[in-house]
């Protein structure tokens, strides 16, 4: 929820390295307002030690691998927290939260980006080495082993905090899809960012996302992430790709493609009918490389669809309603039973019921093929099942709003 205490709906595109240099930021603010979203993954910038700009200082005078300055892990590079601070101030002048990634624990799933990281002992001054197995993964910068290099990540996380606190629409995220190795490190990185921010002005939500085995390219637990002491989570896993299995309410639930990888459009509706908020993993500023998830016109389906989901979010008062399968044959059901209900039905369109208590409702046809509400009016619920049937092919979303009092208006 938000300051003033409404539910505050997360959903958006993000895509690579927003926050590096060449990238038209304020371009791609533009294109997330154009679509209606208001959430990102805030891709800080390139990890590595070239990165633009690097996340550590450089003074040498020995060499790293790439034939610059070594890192110092003891000098945290003002010119990169500056660099997230402005994107998130940009993104929070147009009404878009952030999450924020702190460090580059994808970086264990690619042997390549062992020579890159400043975790690779000859990359950095101090000599502390992330790759002591020699397999190649970096986990072991991951994982607690090396204290004196978990000291220097900490000391890390507390500077990004320490430029980003005060701002409201921040949210925190350990890294990007870290090794199952690495569950105790970002358990770990979470209390410490609690208590870093525990005296400061603002308090911000920490999230864990899918953990993955990347030795074996093979998916991690979902358990482990909904037992941890996160604020939020984004699950991974073929479970979630069609059907989409309902939120508990144990975490905040942010269903990323990133993670998902192969989805249809529909997967939209039935993410927020089902209690997550859907994120796309777009290929915005990146269209030379090969869309292998979904196809450019499925994406731009996706974009328009996660657009129309805030919409409804924006006007349903959505901190009462939860998912509801039972409440129709659709089995694709949001409610706050006796006041709203918000039902999708897939395509091909067909007669649905819902389960409603009896009185006077207001009613929306929306069309998600064509963004529009063709029907709208009211309707008088006489018995506990009703009957429907979409003025329209294809697919369709139904929005019931009881009427409380007689002349009542919808909000």
């Amino acid at each position: 929820m938000d300051g003033f205490g409404r539910t505050v709906y997360l959903t958006g595109s993000h895509t690579w390295n927003q926050c590096g240099d060449g990238f038209d930021y304020e371009a791609y603010l533009d294109f997330l307002q154009k679509y209606h979203h208001n959430f990102i993954r805030l891709w800080s910038g390139d990890y590595g030690i070239s990165g633009s700009p690097p996340a550590y200082l450089r003074p040498g005078p020995r060499k790293a691998l790439d034939g610059g300055p070594k890192v110092d892990l003891s000098q945290p590079n003002p010119a990169y927290f500056d660099r997230v601070r402005s994107c998130s101030e940009a993104a929070r002048k147009r009404g878009i939260y952030v999450a924020i990634s702190f460090f580059p624990i994808d970086s264990a799933k690619r042997q390549s980006d062992r020579d890159e990281s400043p975790y690779f002992a000859p990359n950095n001054l101090q000599e502390l080495g992330a790759d002591a197995d020699g397999n190649g993964h970096l986990s072991e910068a991951f994982d607690l082993s090396i204290p004196e290099l978990t000291a220097y990540q900490e000391a890390f996380a507390r500077k990004l905090i320490d430029a980003v606190n005060d701002l409201d629409n921040v949210l925190y995220e350990i890294g990007n899809e870290g090794d199952v190795r690495s569950a105790a490190w970002q358990y770990h990185l979470v209390r410490i960012i609690r208590e870093h921010e525990f005296r400061k002005p603002k308090q911000h939500l920490v999230g864990i996302t899918a953990m993955l085995d990347w030795p074996t390219h093979t998916d991690g637990s979902n358990e482990v992430l909904l037992a941890s002491p996160a604020d939020w989570v984004s699950l991974s896993g073929v479970s979630y790709r069609a059907d989409v299995p309902a939120s508990d309410g144990t975490k905040a639930s942010i269903l990323d493609t990133d993670h998902i990888s192969v989805v249809k459009p529909d997967w939209v509706w039935k993410c927020f009918t089902r209690g997550h908020h859907p994120i796309l993993m777009d290929w915005y500023g990146h269209e030379s490389l090969p869309m292998n998830w979904y196809t450019a016109d499925e994406q731009e389906v996706m974009r328009n669809y996660l657009g129309y989901t805030l919409q409804f979010a924006q006007k349903m008062a959505l901190g009462e309603m939860r998912p509801a399968d039972a409440l129709s044959s659709t089995q694709y059901c949001l409610a706050h039973p006796g006041h709203e209900y918000l039902v999708y039905q897939p395509a091909p369109s067909s007669a649905f019921t819902v389960e409603l208590i009896p009185g006077a409702y207001t009613y929306e046809w929306f069309n998600p093929a064509s963004g529009t509400t063709p029907s709208a009016g009211s309707l008088t619920a006489e018995k506990t099942t009703m009957t429907f049937v979409a003025p329209f092919a294809g697919e369709a979303i139904l929005y019931l709003r009881r009427l409380s009092e007689p002349g009542a208006q919808p909000r």
